[in-house]
């Protein structure tokens, strides 16, 4: 009889990935997989350590699961991910409840894992450098809508960003080869995907640790070839190498969305030579206007950090300015927040959280007036829209344009007065154009046009 098997996924689509991979081997072993866990045998939490919000997180989610020891038929509890690769000493001892911790190379071995535990029946943590790489022939069920997915090119991090533990919670940077990613994409298409979202920590890196000549440029030439591939999204690219034969490849591809998430963090100098970034305040400023001279109707989302140790009063309001000068179409503000074992963490001049609050609000709110102001620039305009779905809350339908990458970005919600006739149009991953009607702060609202 195979045990019942529930997998909670926490923090990013990179995260995501991996859990997919052991939900795909976990199934092809003694093991069915159940939607709640409250069904479950075993539990596993894929957890995510960035930062301290995303630890509390998945500590919460753990004590909560951990209840249906008690309550429920719960036997195992596991725990998997970035938060177990970095304190798995410290959690073992404070988190007897847990049976098995893994690390984030050890994902191939879930299955072998759960069958030690079964013979052991003890508390063991299997923690070591991730070296850990999966490739097109690798199981993997996902989780995701049917007709998006998001495709790992490489993992890990070469890159030493004072404030960033990533490359001590995922290991140096390596790709795959273009071949494996290419045949993955294939089978995704094939299995309905319509868009593929390129993701690693790094995707500007893809290829530089290889001796086969792989780049992004190469590899987006060959996924543009793929029938059924509708929009190929690039999510997570670095400031350094956007080099001119890419940027006139995204600008002249139809299948590749004119949409580049690319995290600047700060604009000061002086913070970001402190946050080892590599680039100058000039170097930003010129890399956004690159971007935009190169791919025109481009949407730019970046990520910003404010509070960082030594941040004044000057160095903030010189992002404040750079916010409006750059109006990203899409943007992300953090906290500063110190994590151990990395370098910004002893550093002097910490700043006070409720600083940091103040500094966070004020940019989220000159950002939701830039994002609402773009959004009105778009009503009475026809848009290509995905559709994704139904909203529970509202019970309307929505979707997405190639200006909003999954999860993270607005949508476009449909009126709700539909014609007859368009309801077989709204099926998930459907292509519709819509006329947009109103724009809220980051979200729109737009109405299905005739063919």
């Amino acid at each position: 009889m195979k045990q019942r098997i529930n997998i909670i996924s926490l923090g990013c689509a990179r995260n995501l990935v991996d859990t997919e991979v052991m939900a795909g081997l976990l199934q092809q072993g003694p093991y069915e997989m159940v939607a709640e866990p409250s069904e479950a045998d075993i539990v596993l939490v894929n957890t995510c350590g960035f930062i301290d919000a995303a630890k509390e997180e998945s500590i919460d989610t753990i004590l909560e699961t951990a209840r249906l020891k008690e309550e429920g038929g719960l036997q195992t509890l596991v725990v998997a991910g970035c938060l177990s690769q970095r304190y798995p000493e410290e959690l073992a001892r404070e988190l007897p409840e847990v049976d098995l911790f893994i690390g984030t190379g050890e994902v191939p071995r879930i299955v072998e894992i759960l069958k030690e535990h079964r013979q052991a029946k003890k508390q063991r943590s299997y923690v070591g450098i991730p070296r850990y790489l999966y490739d097109h022939s690798t199981p993997r069920l996902r989780s995701a809508p049917s007709h998006s997915a998001f495709l790992k090119v490489s993992e890990g991090c070469d890159h030493k960003c004072a404030f960033c533990i990533i490359p001590r919670l995922r290991g140096p940077h390596r790709s795959r080869p273009i071949d494996s990613i290419v045949q993955e994409a294939i089978a995704l298409a094939g299995a309905g995907v319509k868009e593929i979202n390129l993701i690693a920590q790094d995707l500007t890196a893809y290829g530089r640790d290889r001796r086969d000549g792989a780049t992004l440029y190469g590899l987006l030439k060959e996924m543009a070839r793929i029938p059924g591939a509708q929009w190929i999204r690039l999510l997570y690219a670095y400031p350094n190498f956007l080099d001119e034969p890419l940027l006139r490849l995204i600008h002249e591809n139809d299948k590749i969305c004119k949409y580049v998430d690319i995290p600047f963090q700060h604009i000061s100098g002086r913070i970001l030579r402190s946050m080892r970034r590599g680039k100058s305040g000039s170097a930003v400023r010129e890399a956004v206007h690159k971007l935009r001279r190169a791919i025109p109707d481009v949407t730019l989302r970046t990520s910003l950090i404010v509070g960082f140790p030594g941040e004044t009063e000057e160095d903030f309001q010189e992002l404040m300015d750079f916010v409006e000068e750059a109006q990203f179409e899409r943007l992300g503000v953090f906290k500063y927040s110190a994590e151990e074992g990395t370098a910004a963490a002893h550093m002097e001049d910490q700043i006070a959280e409720q600083e940091k609050e103040r500094r966070w609000q004020e940019v989220m709110d000159l950002q939701a007036g830039i994002s609402r102001a773009k959004n009105e620039t778009l009503v009475g305009t026809a848009q290509q829209m995905m559709i994704d779905g139904l909203e529970p809350e509202s019970q309307r339908i929505f979707g997405r344009t190639q200006a909003h990458a999954p999860e993270v970005d607005g949508v476009v919600y449909l009126e709700h007065d539909l014609a007859q006739g368009q309801q077989k149009k709204l099926r998930p991953g459907n292509m519709v154009q819509v006329k947009i009607t109103q724009a809220l702060d980051y979200d729109l609202i737009g109405a299905i046009l005739d063919a």
